[in-house]
């Protein structure tokens, strides 16, 4: 099926005995793509010519609903041996933010997901990253370990130097009480990157 036909099957039951084909081509071309129209706000949505309260309710509604199935998907899982989860998973929640949000993913002793949390959300520039409270966050959440996350609006996922400096000062911060930090991902919308991955992890190897 075409985007704009999913979305048309969508729409269908929000506003039966209808055609919203127009509809649906319309929100496609206003945002985008389709997961442009996911990723709108619902503010956005409800602004959209046509599109009732209930309609953008359930368009946010089937987003929530994939984040929270790959958010349960990274349970149980040692997140090293299985990075991709978390790739999936931040990439759904994070890279259709229009500001940078900073979030971590809290583990225990075998790198299994205990939670996570969104810890700041920024302008369109930067997320202000405090690591005195990432490591009190995670104290709180008696993890063993911690994988760090964050989005690029710009769609570029090579780390700036304000990056790599936020990742350093959280894994000292961290190290001293014993928290170890997995590693740090950047998403955006067409891929992300691995400070592990990219041997950018300070200490790692």
């Amino acid at each position: 099926m075409r985007d704009y036909e999913m979305l048309e099957l969508l729409l269908g039951y929000a506003v039966p005995r209808r055609d919203v084909k127009p509809l649906a081509k319309q929100l496609i071309t206003r945002f985008g793509s389709l997961a442009g129209v996911l990723d709108a706000s619902f503010e956005e949505l409800q602004g959209a010519a046509g599109l009732s309260p209930t309609s953008a309710t359930l368009i946010k509604l089937v987003k929530e609903i994939g984040v929270a199935q790959l958010a349960e998907r990274m349970k149980h899982r040692d997140l090293l041996r299985s990075p991709q989860s978390v790739v999936d998973f931040a990439r759904l929640k994070l890279a259709g933010y229009p500001h940078e949000a900073f979030m971590a993913i809290y583990m225990n002793t075998k790198n299994e997901v205990i939670d996570y949390e969104m810890l700041h959300e920024g302008t369109v520039d930067r997320a202000i990253i405090y690591p005195r409270r990432i490591v009190e966050a995670a104290l709180s959440h008696h993890a063993a370990a911690l994988l760090l996350v964050h989005n690029h609006p710009s769609g570029h996922t090579e780390p700036s130097e304000e990056d790599k400096d936020v990742t350093r000062t959280v894994i000292q911060a961290a190290g001293t009480v014993d928290i170890r930090v997995l590693d740090h991902v950047i998403v955006a919308r067409d891929g992300y990157l691995s400070f592990l991955e990219k041997g950018l992890l300070p200490g790692a190897g």
